[in-house]
């Protein structure tokens, strides 16, 4: 029984440190997208702020916004596999414990 409770333990100690390497891998992710996020903003401001004329302006907004948008679209795409690998890490420790209660 103690060693069954030691294991169980174990197993959710493993999985515990698979959370919190994935939550600070995806924090790091998060918190680099958002810096380029401003730094691309603020580009695009200044860019703005030097066009010669209304249609050059509504150009470059027009390509900022298309880019910001493929740029979210990708970044979600890539948390979401993130989440997926964490899921999947998470659970690795747990799968030797439920094969032997499968036998």
């Amino acid at each position: 029984m103690q060693k069954t409770m030691k294991d169980n333990i174990d197993l959710t100690m493993k999985s515990i440190d698979k959370m919190s390497k994935g939550m600070q891998a995806m924090a790091v992710e998060a918190t680099d997208y958002s810096k380029k996020s401003a730094e691309d903003a603020s580009k695009m401001v200044e860019e703005l702020m030097g066009a010669k004329s209304f249609d050059v302006a509504l150009a470059l907004q027009s390509d900022y916004f298309k880019k910001s948008y493929e740029g979210a679209v990708s970044q979600m795409t890539k948390m979401t596999e993130m989440y997926m690998d964490l899921s999947k890490d998470m659970s690795k420790p747990y799968e030797a414990m439920t094969a032997k209660f499968g036998k």
